[in-house]
């Protein structure tokens, strides 16, 4: 049972949207290809929190860091680790949750698949979930 998605690319979602960030691991890059956190943070900041009344209220700058598979603005063809750490995790607003899953979520999903789910606002690795946007 593994939580990586995708033949040439691989993809990994990792991290909780109440914990201490969220990221990706991307296998499969060739090396050689331009990339700097500046091309990711553009999608990032089109979905990020506190911009409007219909997304969550919650402050947070969503700064991507490269962690690993790019060196001077190039990957590498190594796994490209990716990562956006919480500044403003409110993991008590989901006590309500241990109780119900949340809509538009894959709570459910999760409980079936691990046997277990994480209900303060956990966001397990799940196919069709976007990375980005």
């Amino acid at each position: 049972m593994g939580s990586f998605f995708g033949q040439v690319f691989r993809v990994a979602t990792f991290g909780e949207s109440h914990g201490g960030g969220v990221g990706v691991v991307v296998d499969g890059c060739p090396p050689h290809l331009a990339l700097t956190p500046e091309d990711i943070q553009t999608d990032l900041d089109r979905r990020r929190p506190g911009q409007s009344a219909i997304v969550t209220p919650r402050q947070e700058s969503d700064r991507c860091e490269i962690l690993s598979g790019v060196f001077e603005g190039k990957t590498l063809g190594t796994p490209i680790a990716l990562l956006v750490r919480n500044q403003d995790a409110r993991s008590q607003d989901y006590q309500e949750m241990a109780e119900k899953f949340r809509p538009s979520h894959a709570d459910a999903t999760y409980q079936a698949k691990y046997g277990l789910r994480n209900w303060q606002g956990g966001d397990g690795p799940r196919p069709g979930k976007p990375l980005v946007g």
